[in-house]
């Protein structure tokens, strides 16, 4: 088995502003820090090689909170600088998914006490789920260093050839059930060879305009489209999620309907709902359904699955959703933190889960094993991933069996910030005929192509090894 460690990191934090507001659960996104990781690793004869992960800090989704997005936006920025120290100090050598496990079982949540008792009076401490969107973006580096100290691919490390340790290391079945992961290996679970091209999910926000009476003269006159018809047939898109309220009823019926009504008309195909987290009881939600089935039948019929519409602290929120998912499929996406909880949603009657490289790459592979094992269905969902964000993202969904294609909507809101990324990859920072095309993705690691790119990156944020 080959070791590496690592042994130096910059940190970048890229400013990316939308041109139109993303609205999700109670809150509207703006802006964001993308954590761009450079990371340097070398195995114990001193050959070193380098890798990259970048994840958007999405604020407002890893950290819904009444206090200022700047606070938050600040601790999460400093909380990946403390992370930097770690993954660099800590020493420690091996395969990713070893490596990348063992810092989410012991060295994250330490880290996460450590930085929560230096917090001032005037903040929250920060939540595991925004703990798990800074780390990611080191986790998916060093995924990407070690296939590159190899020369493969990052999805061919996978295998027994590669890692000491079987899946019953990392995971455990559930009670009373004949699933073992006894000789198993991620690479077992992966779809070889992987889709190179993918049904593309748009988002359709809560402040989107449908049609023209919801224009406020205030859009971007900036030659990418506005109005949803537009979008359509522009992307030659198939496939809608819809973000809703999750606590307005009325405002929510009308909005799937006319969302629905117009891709209908454009020969969209299947629609999502999203309720982000809002919803506080499983009525709101078969009430919701049960209407779209007497009086909206065919949006009904091409309503594919239902995404997280309860709070995502699991633990303490366990409620049973058999009333829902007896009607649709329902995913879990924000609870969906790592497999334990999976398990737990399947308890509770969850039948699928939403996948996003933002929650680390490791975890995203083991959580992806033990749900197909369980025939649990699979999604990958985006995080509005602009330029290195989008390509792990779109590998992800294309080695497994998602439900239905892959969300990639960062074209809509920032689309100019993944220029020089798009010169590379055009496939991916822009849909066609409905679809992303990652022929482009070549080479080892996560195919980056970084020396491609030409892209002006500023001085590190934070530079930590030598």
């Amino acid at each position: 088995m080959e070791y590496v460690k690592p042994v130096k990191i910059e940190l970048y934090f890229i400013p990316v502003k939308t041109r139109i507001p993303l609205k999700f659960g109670p809150e509207i996104l703006t802006s964001v820090n993308c954590a761009r990781v450079h990371m340097f690793v070398s195995d114990n004869k001193g050959k070193v090689m380098d890798g990259w992960g970048e994840t958007p800090l999405s604020v407002q989704w890893g950290w819904p909170s009444s206090i200022s997005y700047d606070t938050r936006d600040r601790d999460m920025k400093e909380f990946s600088k403390l992370l930097a120290n770690e993954w660099v100090n800590l020493n420690l050598a091996g395969h990713p998914v070893e490596i990348g496990d063992i810092f989410l079982k012991y060295a994250l949540p330490l880290t996460v006490i450590r930085f929560n008792s230096s917090l001032k009076e005037s903040s929250e401490n920060l939540p595991w789920l925004a703990a798990l969107i800074c780390n990611s973006a080191f986790d998916i580096a060093f995924h990407d260093a070690y296939a590159k100290y190899l020369g493969l691919p990052v999805y061919r490390i996978y295998s027994k050839q590669f890692m000491e340790n079987d899946l019953s290391h990392y995971l455990e079945p559930a009670n009373d059930t004949q699933v073992s992961f006894k000789d198993k290996y991620i690479e077992d679970y992966l779809r070889i060879p992987p889709r190179d091209r993918l049904l593309a999910w748009h988002l359709v926000g809560g402040t989107d305009p449908i049609d023209r009476d919801e224009l406020t003269g205030n859009e971007p006159d900036d030659g990418y489209p506005v109005l949803l018809e537009d979008w359509i047939k522009q992307d030659g898109l198939r496939c809608l999620k819809i973000k809703l309220r999750g606590n307005d009823f009325s405002w929510d019926y009308s909005r799937i309907v006319k969302v629905a009504r117009t891709g209908i008309k454009n020969n969209v195909l299947w629609f999502s709902i999203d309720f982000n987290c809002t919803v506080k009881d499983p009525g709101y939600v078969v009430e919701m359904l049960d209407k779209l089935l007497y009086d909206e039948p065919e949006i009904y019929a091409r309503t594919l699955y239902i995404e997280q519409p309860f709070p995502y602290d699991l633990e303490s929120n366990p409620i049973d959703v058999r009333c829902i998912s007896g009607k649709k499929p329902i995913f879990m996406d924000e609870s969906a933190h790592d497999w334990k909880l999976i398990l737990y949603g399947r308890e509770l009657g969850w039948s699928g889960v939403a996948l996003k490289t933002c929650k680390t790459q490791t975890s995203a592979l083991l959580s992806y094993c033990w749900a197909k094992s369980y025939g649990m269905s699979v999604m990958v969902q985006d995080l509005t991933n602009p330029m290195l964000a989008q390509i792990p993202h779109v590998l992800l969904a294309s080695y497994i069996d998602t439900i239905m294609g892959v969300e990639s909507n960062s074209m809509q809101f920032y689309p100019s910030a993944s220029e020089p990324e798009a010169k590379v990859h055009p496939g991916l920072y822009r849909r066609r005929d409905g679809m992303l095309d990652l022929s482009s993705i070549k080479g080892p690691g996560f195919g980056y192509r970084i020396e491609e790119i030409k892209r002006e990156l500023p001085e590190p944020d934070f530079i930590i090894g030598e």
